[in-house]
């Protein structure tokens, strides 16, 4: 792919980088989106089992959905995208991966400064003091998972119902706004409040780019749509930043 000049003279004289990445990414190491017909698992939907309340109602449900989604996410691996972000990551001092993706695949590539505003499936959360920890069993011992305090572990994901973390916005909202160049990469940006990222990047005086299969309610607003896989577009612009 052929990148205009003005891209890359935006992208190689930015000081200040902000990536934004959804489940289109993911999407390319064959992670489902877990909604809608695809997520159906038994005879539920994901908008029913990712709420507080069900799990409160049942959380050996609950948590027999999500060792069946870390069983699934266990097989995938980071794509060229996932690659290619972290290594955007090493050219640009200033910088910061926002992603609304849980299954940890931007870690595994070696992004380092990031923050997983929706949290991460590998993560646990303890009920009672809070405390996370890391929990790579694949499958799950025991259902639902129990802290050694002795009681119950939950996802530490946010789920429908609940509160983005006030520290990873906080972090979100001071990167976009100090940023000269934005990458949103693999949202259809609907899903709030991360939809209005690109546009809050604009408003404040940054370089857009979008790197989408699909056109999305901002392509005609950004500074640059491209309209393909992450996988192959986002290792080809890197190569282009990379070189003299």
């Amino acid at each position: 792919m052929e990148f205009t000049k003005e891209l890359t003279q935006k992208c190689k004289g930015a000081r200040s980088v902000v990536v934004l990445t959804g489940a289109g990414i993911s999407a390319e190491s064959g992670v489902p989106t877990f909604r809608g017909e695809e997520g159906l698992w038994r005879k539920y939907r994901a908008e029913e089992l990712a709420t507080p309340y069900a799990f409160e109602r049942d959380p050996k449900l609950v948590w027999e959905w999500y060792d069946w989604r870390r069983q699934l996410i266990s097989k995938c691996l980071p794509n060229p995208g996932h690659y290619a972000i972290a290594n955007l990551e090493a050219l640009y001092k200033d910088f910061l991966l926002i992603t609304q993706n849980v299954d940890g695949l931007h870690r595994k590539a070696g992004s380092k400064k990031l923050r997983e505003i929706h949290g991460n499936i590998w993560r646990v959360r303890c009920t009672k003091e809070g405390r996370v920890e890391e929990n790579l069993e694949v499958p799950l011992k025991t259902i639902p998972p129990a802290c050694k305090c002795g009681a119950i572990l939950r996802p530490h994901i946010v789920w429908f119902g609940e509160s983005l973390d006030m520290e990873d916005i906080q972090t979100s909202y001071e990167a976009i706004g100090k940023c000269d160049l934005f990458f949103t990469i693999g949202t259809s940006v609907v899903v709030q409040p991360a939809a209005s990222f690109a546009m809050m990047a604009k408003s404040m005086g940054a370089y857009v780019v979008e790197i989408n299969k699909d056109p999305t309610p901002v392509s005609e607003q950004v500074d640059v749509s491209l309209l393909g896989k992450a996988g192959e577009i986002l290792p080809e612009l890197e190569k282009e930043l990379s070189s003299t």
